[in-house]
């Protein structure tokens, strides 16, 4: 499989000739112009003027570092605007080889404005990162990777200016490599690619722990110089993502890495095996960082004291994402493995100790399907970034392996009945619930953007539009094959991948 990037010795040809060519097209006086790629980078202009044509709109999963936001309208329709077909890869589960096509979970997008255009980034089965024009579907470049990529990739904008092509960095994992063992000795299923060349500018040797996994799936928070992410080895890691700060390491380049902390312990090695692995994506509130893992914990890291200093403990497995909310809390999903009770959604005060952080709790129906027993493996999606009129209600949304479809308001607690919790003994209160219809099975996270709901699951696609009142109206429903990945939505078009192999553009034909 050939890289489609240009080698770094022609770089500045590539360079000069792709902006002399948009000026050009700038120039040409036809219905198209407006359409041309209109921003310019000049070393002789000021930081400000250089990006200003230039803006990330979606950089990391679930849309920003609170893992809350998704894009800025959604569709009234989910009817086909365009397909790109993302191709096939082979991977090992165990011993088995797999093959799978497509984007499974979290697969969701990232997305940037050029000028008047749109591109997409996404990982995909066929083992490539690729660059996606948003409004046509067709292929910018794409980079491989050694294996399948699952999760979502995050954008970095460096600080330094001085290197204008690699000024804004794609971080993206993958699993392991198709060709390597859990015992290979470099196993880079973490790397950094430019996003204007697609050229790699360093990989990250995932080391091998007491996790049966060294893959990558979450996305990297970024603050400054420093990125943070939780690895599928169990690891907790603070680095510097500049590849000019990069050394080479086991024949190598690889980023500075300023410290690292474990998301188990070895209790937890006892009772979930290898199975330690951190999938989510971690989210900042206040001072702090945090992040669950496969460990059962939710661990919080104080960007003061530079130590994991909270931690509340469920035992179950969790790959969900904390969800930050507007009243300074972080919602997260559990899984129904290694624990008594029902899995569902947690809604935490990390403000207060962990024995004291519980607001709700919302447990939801076992099923065996898959691998998996009941609970919600993926996130949960908010409204909160959306509310404009104080009289608003905050509601989150979440689907589980029941096969079912939640709304609750997520601020407002069911005064008449209490719940058992995830240890099947200590009761909580629950949410109110505003809505529960069946959906079918899924891990995929629904968004709500404005006043309408985007759900996927292993069935089908759903669109609903709610009013003040939270009656929620089915506006549209399509099949477009099994879907694990979650959406985003740009000018009212939803972008959303499957596991039949495609990258759907989806919206109303009538505009």
């Amino acid at each position: 499989m050939k890289k489609k990037y240009l080698k770094p010795c022609y770089r500045a040809i590539f360079f000069i000739i792709t902006f002399l060519s948009i000026n050009l097209l700038s120039c040409v006086p036809n219905k198209d112009a407006d359409n041309a790629l209109n921003f310019k980078i000049d070393s002789t202009l000021s930081k400000k003027r250089i990006y200003e044509k230039f803006k990330i709109i979606i950089p990391t999963f679930l849309g920003n570092f609170q893992r809350n936001y998704y894009g800025d309208s959604a569709p009234v329709k989910l009817d086909l605007i365009w397909e790109h077909n993302l191709g096939t890869g082979k991977t090992r589960v165990g011993s088995v080889i797999k093959t799978w096509s497509g984007v499974g979970w979290t697969g969701q997008p990232l997305l940037v404005r050029e000028g008047n255009q749109y591109f997409l980034t996404i990982g995909a089965y066929d083992y490539c990162l690729k660059k996606i024009n948003a409004q046509t579907g067709e292929l910018v470049w794409e980079y491989p990777y050694d294996d399948v990529i699952k999760g979502t990739g995050t954008l970095w904008k460096n600080p330094d200016n001085e290197d204008e092509l690699n000024q804004f960095v794609i971080l993206q994992g993958s699993r392991q490599g198709f060709n390597n063992s859990l015992a290979s000795d470099i196993i880079p299923s973490y790397r950094a690619i430019s996003y204007f060349t697609g050229e790699e500018l360093w990989r990250f040797n995932s080391v091998r722990t007491d996790s049966y996994s060294r893959d990558v799936d979450g996305s990297a928070l970024l603050l400054n110089d420093t990125a943070y992410i939780g690895l599928e080895n169990g690891i907790f890691m603070a680095f510097n993502p500049d590849y000019k700060k990069a050394t080479i390491k086991d024949d190598i380049l690889q980023p500075l890495v300023y410290f690292t902390d474990s998301l188990y312990k070895k209790s937890d090695k006892l009772k979930h095996g290898g199975n330690l692995v951190t999938e989510s994506s971690c989210s900042i509130l206040g001072n702090r960082i945090y992040i669950s893992s496969g460990s059962g914990h939710i661990f919080g890291f104080n960007l003061k004291t530079k130590k994991i200093d909270w931690d509340f403990y469920t035992g179950s497995d969790i790959d969900g994402s904390p969800v930050v909310t507007s009243d300074n809390c972080i919602i997260v999903t559990l899984e129904k493995q290694y624990i008594a009770g029902n899995g569902g959604v947690i809604k935490l005060d990390p403000s207060k100790e962990p024995k004291d952080a519980v607001v709700w709790y919302f447990p939801t129906g076992n099923n065996e399907f898959a691998t998996w027993s009941g609970g919600v493996i993926g996130s949960v999606g908010i409204n909160d970034s959306y509310i404009t009129d104080k009289n608003d209600k905050c509601i989150a949304t979440f689907t589980g392996i029941d096969k079912n479809l939640y709304v609750v308001n997520h601020k407002e607690i069911d005064t008449t009945k209490l719940v058992l919790g995830f240890d099947n003994v200590t009761k909580y209160p629950t949410p109110k619930l505003i809505l529960k219809v069946e959906a079918g099975p899924s891990i995929s996270t629904p968004i709500i953007v404005q006043n309408r709901l985007i759900a996927a699951t292993y069935d089908a696609l759903y669109l609903y539009q709610f009013d003040k009142d939270l009656n929620f109206t089915l506006l549209d429903k399509k099949i477009y094959g099994a879907i694990e990945a979650t959406p985003i939505v740009n000018k009212g078009k939803v972008y959303i991948a499957c596991r039949n192999g495609n990258l759907y553009c989806l919206g109303s034909n009538d505009n």
